[in-house]
């Protein structure tokens, strides 16, 4: 055994202790394993920190001032009432420094034990014998953000109760103030006669130091714990227009598109949540997909506002292509039927067993779609990319130059048509070409996204030419008319949707650049239109779009587009939680 003193410290025994070990026929493993312990660096660590504290109790230092905070403000004192040389002045300005301040009061306080935190006297009237409930005194902290709680009324007892606690406000994060607690007085003011509207001013406006007095609730149980449930929000919402909100300081903004991480749904009316990507920790209130159903009906009874269910059909449902099938198409892959020269055609049936939108099975509002963040998984085929697109906008020629530029990760799903064939064309290549009948059989087994006529001929996108391409693991672009969406927006496609329109300001020129060919031709009433166009798309289908392109020239499109496909194939994104989960 190795030799110590009483000196030796519990760190330097343990390592002669270990020099000292060998092995042994009869306890080998139990010597490894006790030499494997002491040999481990946080132990040694921790013997380490037990010597120190060995130390600190033998010797008891003692601190030499224990004010260093009023010494420091008499040499500045001093140092001010005279001249002074470079190094005094140096002096002066270190003692000025808030973390110097904060250096010396914290030394201070160590030296003189003042660790107890200072509690608000109680009032002088406060008599013991007559107030029988167990009082709670908090005092919070709060500067120009909400207290991050509300109150209500007891109608039974007439008591002022805390209705909720915001996840990540000021109450929340003090863990004294809870659900159900009675609230007696603010800052010494007495407000049981005051109304709940005129107490939540008083908080809102209070800034500083905050004492509350409180009666505990009986009992104290956190049941808001924090849940995963994100939402894609499908409507605008403004707390300070919505007169039913219970506080509209506590309320939540949000836009339609945004993702909403809820973090309460206790209360049947109000939901907590927060807005993903905000900095703000602070949960706030949002209506609920019950309530705002509710009201939402009760409009429409009242006939306040158009019915957010059916809109006009002449306003969402006009085709709004521009190109058509001409000999300077690009490889001739148009589905001509589908594009501005044929606004007369009739509308695809729906077939039996045809693929709905999943929103739209439970609730036939705008409300909330629940989401959660989705990434191909390597060897799952690729998602489906789906361009919709206002007048002007192009979609077939920004589609062929994505394929073009990359045509081993991109591919085009090849349209059928009842034209002949022409001398150039190759079937399967710019077109699969077939009869008039059997395009009408394949209409009626429902195995169009689309379809149209031009010209006494149809054309036509299949879902077979779809599922070709993604089979092959390539990006499959289409550029569909909005309506398709319904058979699309699948969990069997899961498509990434882009929405192309143009940027409109004050003229033509502003619009497309004087340089560019595509203003040539292009009158006032045509812009009036392509804009009216891009209103009304966005209006009918903005809440099924992932990504708004806004296109002010061909070149900057392109290179947009070609970033937001990259995200697609390497960041997670927002997809509605059943195409997971079926």
């Amino acid at each position: 055994m190795p030799i110590v003193s009483a000196s030796t410290g519990l760190h330097e025994t343990l390592a002669l202790l270990t020099s000292q070990l060998h092995p042994d026929a009869n306890h080998k493993e139990d010597l490894v394993f006790l030499k494997d312990v002491f040999s481990e660096k946080s132990l040694g660590y921790l013997m380490k920190i037990h010597d120190k504290l060995r130390q600190y109790e033998k010797h008891s230092p003692t601190p030499v001032l224990y004010s260093a905070s009023c010494l420091a403000e008499d040499l500045a004192e001093e140092l001010q009432n005279g001249p002074l040389e470079d190094d005094e002045r140096e002096l002066l300005l270190l003692l000025s420094t808030p973390h110097l301040k904060a250096v010396l009061s914290a030394h201070d306080t160590v030296a003189q034990k003042n660790f107890d935190p200072v509690l608000p006297p109680l009032p002088e009237d406060f008599d013991d014998d007559v107030e029988e409930e167990s009082v709670k005194i908090v005092r919070l902290v709060k500067n120009k953000e909400p207290l991050g709680a509300t109150i209500r009324r007891d109608e039974v007892t007439g008591a002022v109760i805390v209705a909720r606690i915001m996840r990540g406000g000021a109450a929340d994060r003090s863990g004294l103030v809870h659900v159900g607690d009675e609230l007696r007085e603010v800052n010494g003011n007495l407000i049981t006669h005051k109304r709940p509207e005129e107490i939540s001013q008083i908080l809102s406006q209070s800034q500083g130091s905050i004492t509350l007095k409180i009666i505990p609730a009986v009992a104290e149980e956190d049941r808001l714990k924090e849940s995963r449930v994100y939402l894609r929000a499908l409507f605008d919402y403004m707390p300070y227009e919505d007169k039913a909100t219970p506080c509209q300081e506590a309320g939540l903004p949000f836009k339609r598109g945004d993702i909403l991480q809820v973090v309460s749904q206790e209360d049947a009316t109000w939901w907590q949540a927060k807005r993903v990507g905000d900095c703000n920790l602070r949960a706030a209130l949002i209506p609920s997909t019950q309530f705002q159903e509710r009201r939402l009906r009760y409009r429409m009874k009242m006939a306040s506002f158009p019915s957010p269910i059916s809109p006009k059909a002449s306003s969402c449902d006009r085709t709004e292509r521009e190109d058509c099938d001409s000999e300077g198409a690009l490889n001739g892959k148009d589905v001509a039927g589908l594009r501005r020269s044929f606004r007369g055609r009739k509308d695809r049936q729906s077939s039996p067993g045809e693929p709905h939108t999943p929103d739209t099975n439970h609730t036939e509002f705008l409300i909330y779609e629940e989401v959660t963040q989705y990434l191909p998984r390597p060897g799952e085929r690729p998602r489906l990319i789906v361009l919709i697109g206002s007048l002007g906008a192009r979609l077939t020629e920004l589609k062929q130059k994505v394929i073009a530029e990359n045509p081993r990760r991109y591919g085009l799903a090849v349209p059928h048509t009842t034209r002949a064939r022409k001398s150039h064309e190759r079937e399967g290549v710019e077109y699969h070409f077939i009869s008039k009948s059997a395009f009408e059989a394949d209409i009626q087994n429902g195995k169009f996204i689309e379809y149209g006529e031009y010209k006494e001929n149809l054309y036509g996108t299949s879902l077979e030419s779809i599922h070709k391409v993604l089979d092959q693991h390539k990006f499959c672009l289409v550029d569909v008319q909005p309506e398709a969406l319904k058979t699309l927006r699948t969990s069997e496609f899961k498509p990434f949707v882009i929405f192309v329109r143009l940027r409109i300001l004050d003229s033509k020129r502003k619009l497309l650049g004087s340089s560019s060919s595509l203003s040539s031709g292009i009158t006032e009433d045509d812009l009036q239109e392509m804009k009216m166009s891009a209103e009304r798309m966005d209006e009918c289908y903005g809440h099924l779009v992932d990504y708004v392109l806004v296109k002010e020239d061909p070149v900057s499109a392109l290179a947009e587009l070609q970033v937001v496909l990259e995200r697609v194939q390497m960041e997670p994104q927002w997809v509605p939680v059943s195409w997971v989960r079926s």
